[in-house]
């Protein structure tokens, strides 16, 4: 701002303004800032004056910044590496390179025009840019969206574990935290979606119109990329501390201290499935409180796998009360154990076994509990 005011002393406020596309208001307190800017030593000779009274702005003391920051020999290539990478990565430039692929080979020739030494630097350089997702789905989905064409595709849902079919009309190709995203009218669903592309399958462009209905609309994602609706279920969680990073993790409606480390935390979920996993996974740390059904599924779930273990090592366990017979390989676990099924029943927790509790003897280990998410 300094430098253009600077080559335009007497320059209105209201036309300064509208140059950088801020208020009036927004403007004069800018200028104001100017006053406490200057040179090392800050002394009054060392400071910047500005003067905007009438309604024009003048500004002195400042030849030292009267010419715009050239960008050093890092800054530039930094921006010249990046750019270079985004050029190459499929979908981004466009079938024929046009639209945003030319505008980025504008501001790439003109680093390497106004750098120099930068540029030989940068043609050294090459960076990946890798999600996991295939070249190949990345750039027929781009394809997809400027020819507007309907696509087919394979996708590997998180919430349930499986794998689904569904026909999509695209809408945008858009890259979020380092993630590939194909948002689309789902006609599955009948409603917009939003697909990692690194989970997707397989995607097949088809000769069919893909402009989506004229209700779809494109989410802000400038917040999280899931967005709960009306029929996602309310899920309320009490978590120990060795799980409260489960709050910081996911989108949370709300946390609140439950005392003793814990936290009791409320989220929504379009598909339960994904909580019950979690829950498998934490182990003893996470207690369900609501909705009843799902602590019930995840109690159901604990004692399936519980009943996963040979034999031998659940008869070498006596039920819950009952001191351990004296040559029981598992007793040293037997209280552990006693409480987490019981904490199961009531709960919804998964069983969590100390690792003596799958040694059934001094040559034989049948391996760790199943708690896969």
């Amino acid at each position: 701002m300094v430098p253009w005011l600077l080559a335009r002393q007497g320059v209105d406020v209201d036309v300064a303004a509208a140059q950088f596309g801020v208020s009036r208001e927004q403007l004069e307190s800018d200028l104001a800032l100017l006053f406490v800017c200057g040179t090392p030593g800050h002394l009054p000779d060392d400071l910047i004056e500005a003067d905007w009274e009438d309604g024009q702005i003048y500004v002195g003391n400042a030849d030292a910044i009267s010419r715009p920051l050239r960008f050093t020999v890092d800054e530039a290539l930094t921006l010249m590496v990046g750019l270079r990478a985004l050029a190459a990565t499929p979908g981004v430039t466009g079938a024929s390179g046009a639209d945003g692929g030319e505008a980025i080979l504008r501001a790439l020739t003109k680093l390497e025009q106004a750098t120099g030494e930068a540029a030989g630097v940068a043609a050294r350089v090459r960076v990946t840019l890798d999600d996991g997702a295939a070249e190949t789905i990345l750039a027929d989905a781009s394809r997809a969206v400027q020819e507007r064409r309907r696509v087919r595709l394979s996708y590997q849902s998180f919430g349930r574990d499986e794998v689904t079919e569904r026909e999509v009309d695209p809408m945008r190709v858009t890259s979020l935290d380092a993630r590939w995203y194909l948002e689309g009218w789902c006609h599955r669903a009948e409603d917009v979606r939003l697909f990692r592309l690194d989970r997707v399958q397989s995607l097949q462009v088809l000769d069919v119109d893909g402009t989506p209905p004229e209700s779809a609309q494109l989410r802000d994602l400038a917040g999280e990329t899931y967005q709960p609706s009306p029929d996602d279920v309310l899920v309320e969680l009490l978590v120990e501390p060795a799980a409260a990073w489960v709050a910081d993790y996911y989108p949370v409606d709300s946390v609140a201290d439950a005392g003793d480390g814990r936290r009791r935390i409320l989220l929504r979920a379009a598909d339960p499935s994904w909580v019950r996993r979690l829950a498998w996974r934490l182990g003893g740390h996470v207690q369900i409180l609501a909705p009843q059904s799902l602590a019930d599924q995840v109690a159901a779930g604990a004692q399936a796998a519980l009943a996963a273990y040979p034999v031998e090592v659940v008869q070498g366990l006596a039920p819950a009360g009952m001191p351990p017979a004296s040559d029981d390989p598992c007793a040293d676990a037997r209280p552990r154990l006693d409480a987490d099924l019981a904490r199961a029943g009531r709960w919804g927790r998964l069983v969590s076994l100390a690792p003596a509790a799958v040694a059934v003897g001094p040559d034989r280990d049948v391996g760790r509990h199943p708690r896969r998410g």
